[in-house]
């Protein structure tokens, strides 16, 4: 049926009407910010399966989800995802669906773009912190430069529309960001830049040591760049300025200077199942033992149980000593 007014309406009166998937826990990099170098992945075991993702997707959709972003880990390295994404792509194409839209490293981008496009993908964020290939592999730990611009000439050439994400980093990509800026407009892709955030245990890295408030890179850029506030609202948390020399928007994500949940209109599903109303919130509701012990009928009382429960903001708390932070991973969680 075609798709509803959402039926999903938080404590708050937010229209939840944007969920983010994650598929895997699993990545093909080990980004210093967001895992630790030695990972311990989920069993496979405790995956949701392709066909119960389709479904906690589908079940969204029936109460009003407009948009549905997969995420991972990398999304693009699960086994079959591509059968997901034409299942789902198929109903953007019947107009069920707003739009289907993926968080890459770009890793996979050069030989998977073209069938993304044909499934019914319009747009992809490609999350890359650096233009320097040194910086680039100390960042990613095992990514390489080069096969994520051709990943972006390939997703280009197949019509994909193309935002970059970029963490800034304090001292380690933030004299740089102006350039990756340009670079972006030269190549026509918008741009998003994003602070930090306190999630999981990375091992020896230091959360207070990597923060940058994005409020500071903004002042540096408009020292180089005229930035003027824009109206453009996306269905994610950035706020959104137009760049007068590129004539691209860049994206601010303020979850630590200056937080975005007064206007939350999403909610995220892990990999194993857990629905979570807010990221920076532990509570969660497990849709995987619904969906198996009840069927459809459970899985949609758990989801309108889980959003009478969403919280009216997160608790992502950094200063210079410390980051009180969410134990569980982003890669687990999501981006």
């Amino acid at each position: 049926m075609p798709n509803s007014p959402s039926r999903l309406i938080d404590p708050f009166g937010r229209h939840i009407d944007y969920i983010r998937v994650s598929v895997t826990d699993r990545c093909d990099f080990r980004c210093v910010y967001c895992m630790a170098e030695e990972m311990t992945f989920l069993p496979k075991s405790e995956l949701l399966t392709l066909e119960e993702l389709e479904i906690v997707c589908r079940q969204f959709m029936r109460l009003g989800t407009k948009k549905i972003r997969l995420t991972g880990g990398e999304p693009l390295v699960r086994r079959n995802i591509l059968h997901l994404i034409r299942n789902l792509g198929a109903e953007v194409k019947s107009g069920q669906l707003e739009e289907l839209t993926i968080t890459t490293n770009g890793s996979q981008l050069e030989k998977m773009a073209e069938d993304l496009a044909e499934a019914g993908v319009r747009r992809i964020n490609v999350s890359i912190d650096t233009l320097e290939a040194d910086k680039f592999q100390l960042i990613t730990r095992w990514g390489s430069l080069d096969k994520v611009l051709a990943g972006l000439k390939a997703a280009q050439k197949a019509g994909l529309q193309i935002k970059l994400n970029t963490v800034a980093l304090k001292g380690v990509n933030e004299e740089e960001l102006g350039d990756m800026v340009a670079f972006a407009g030269d190549k026509g892709f918008d741009m998003t830049i994003i602070e930090v955030m306190p999630m999981g245990d990375i091992g020896n890295e230091n959360r207070v040591g990597q923060y940058l408030p994005v409020s500071v890179v903004r002042s540096r850029l408009e020292k180089r760049f005229t930035l003027t506030d824009s109206e453009h609202i996306s269905a994610g948390p950035a706020r959104y300025v137009e760049v007068a020399e590129t004539g691209r928007k860049l994206g601010f994500i303020t979850p630590m200077t200056h937080n975005f949940c007064e206007s939350c209109n999403r909610v995220r599903i892990t990999c194993t199942g857990q629905l979570y109303m807010c990221l920076g919130q532990e509570d969660n509701a497990d849709l995987a033992t619904a969906l198996r012990g009840g069927g459809e009928a459970a899985l949609e009382a758990a989801i309108f149980e889980a959003i009478g429960r969403k919280p009216k903001g997160h608790d992502f708390v950094i200063s210079r000593r410390k980051a009180v932070n969410v134990g569980r991973m982003m890669n687990v969680t999501g981006g």
